[in-house]
């Protein structure tokens, strides 16, 4: 859940979930990152393009970050 006021985010998921997930992520090969089991077939607009190419981290606030692509 997002609280734009208290600027948090709470993940809102259950804890067998969350062990069920842990569990299915430590057992992958060491490097195999995940990969959906289909693609995903929506249209982006360029809008959320720019954000994802410029945006920070959640825990640094997902703010533009210029010097992302600066150093890239």
């Amino acid at each position: 859940a997002f609280d734009i006021p208290a600027r948090s985010i709470q993940l809102v998921v259950d804890d067998e979930t969350l062990a069920k997930r842990k569990a299915a992520m430590e057992s992958r090969e060491p490097g195999k990152v995940y990969q959906p089991l289909a693609p995903r077939r929506r249209r982006v607009s360029k809008a959320l393009r720019a954000y994802a190419a410029f945006a920070s981290s959640a825990d640094k606030g997902g703010v533009r970050d210029l010097e992302r692509v600066k150093g890239a």
